[in-house]
């Protein structure tokens, strides 16, 4: 017997909010196939109309991104006020973008990485989906009785 709290239902969030929870943060996780393998690689991103921009330098993330396949970009947050987190999901396409006075000047001028060396390429994930979810933090106390009798195992 559980005396666990109601649930609120995982919220399904539509592209708008998907965009502006997106403009709110700065690092998502870049996700590739490599010689038939998902990579993961942060990146620090932009959003720009409805596309993402990161920078990179030469190596296995800029040959994965440039290459045919989809690649997928993911960031999540969490509003510690209201005890809600969200993750949102990009799925598209990457272009390597001619670095020109306009992008420069644009989405370039406030793209700053963490990581320092050279970052000379621009890539921009063209979305052909954008999916969210919001949810409800579940107290840590909550799992404690399940870590003592995991459901399943005939343990008591």
């Amino acid at each position: 017997m559980h005396n666990d709290p109601p649930q609120t239902p995982t919220e399904v969030l539509d592209a708008a909010a998907c965009w502006d929870l997106l403009r709110g943060v700065s690092v998502g996780h870049l996700a590739v196939l490599v010689d038939g393998y998902p990579e993961v690689f942060p990146v620090n991103y932009k959003v720009d109309h409805q596309s993402v921009v990161f920078r990179t330098g030469e190596g296995t993330k800029l040959r994965a991104a440039a290459g045919p396949l989809a690649v997928a970009l993911e960031a999540d947050g969490l509003d510690d006020a209201s005890r809600k987190a969200w993750s949102v999901l990009i799925k598209g396409k990457a272009d390597i973008l001619e670095a020109s006075d306009e992008l420069l000047a644009g989405v370039g001028l406030t793209l700053f990485p963490w990581q320092a060396g050279d970052k000379d390429y621009f890539v921009r994930v063209v979305p052909t989906s954008v999916t969210g979810r919001r949810f409800t933090v579940t107290s840590p106390l909550t799992w404690w009785n399940h870590v003592e009798h995991p459901a399943g195992t005939g343990l008591k």
